[in-house]
């Protein structure tokens, strides 16, 4: 598992890493092979230095950021074929269902894996190969150290491999006007086409 490595501030004001911070929350999804997800760390709209640090993402009600937020999130994805095989059991849909909230009703059941969020999203891969897909079937394949920034478009993630894919994301919160028109766009989704059309974390 990756060091989270913080700072903060000590009683007298000196610079410190906060070691007293436990490892990020880490899903190791028990019906999906492969699958994890970190939930590393999260800013407000409004995000201040802080004196006194805790986790903001211990305890996140939605993987996707508040109006203005951000989210850093690490994404371990399985290949394509074991999605494929592992993608009926009910368990496995309770299991994303519980575990990316926010983000599982974004999956189109008409267009597998294809999905719309309300953020923009930086990602870096770091390990593995992915292809990046948007409308009409147009793809990029991303290798490690390539970066993607993800405007709020309708895309999916596809691990075409025989391996593990990592890659490292953050999500950033639009404007009120911008989300309302990409919830807009996305209010077809469904719980269940989460784990039959694909997994997505940025």
């Amino acid at each position: 598992m990756s060091q989270r490595i913080v700072t903060g501030y000590d009683s007298r004001g000196q610079s410190i890493i906060l070691d007293q911070l436990s490892p990020p929350t880490t899903t190791v999804f028990r019906h999906i092979r492969q699958f994890e997800i970190s939930r590393v760390w999260t800013t407000s709209a409004s995000p201040e230095i802080p004196r006194n640090v805790r986790d903001p993402a211990a305890d996140l009600p939605s993987i996707l950021p508040e109006i203005g937020g951000t989210v850093l999130l690490k994404v371990m994805f399985p290949p394509d074929a074991i999605m494929a095989a592992d993608a009926a059991a009910p368990e496995a849909l309770a299991e994303q269902a519980t575990n990316l909230p926010g983000l599982a009703e974004r999956f189109e059941p008409d267009a597998p894996g294809m999905h719309t969020t309300d953020s923009v999203d930086y990602g870096i891969l770091l390990d593995g190969e992915l292809w990046l897909e948007v409308d009409g079937g147009e793809g990029r394949c991303v290798k490690p150290g390539d970066i993607v920034v993800q405007n709020g478009t309708r895309h999916a993630w596809r691990n075409r491999t025989d391996r593990p894919a990592t890659m490292v994301f953050v999500l950033i919160g639009p404007g009120a006007s911008e989300r309302r028109f990409v919830d807009e766009r996305s209010s077809h989704g469904s719980c269940e086409c989460l784990i039959r059309c694909g997994i997505k974390a940025g």
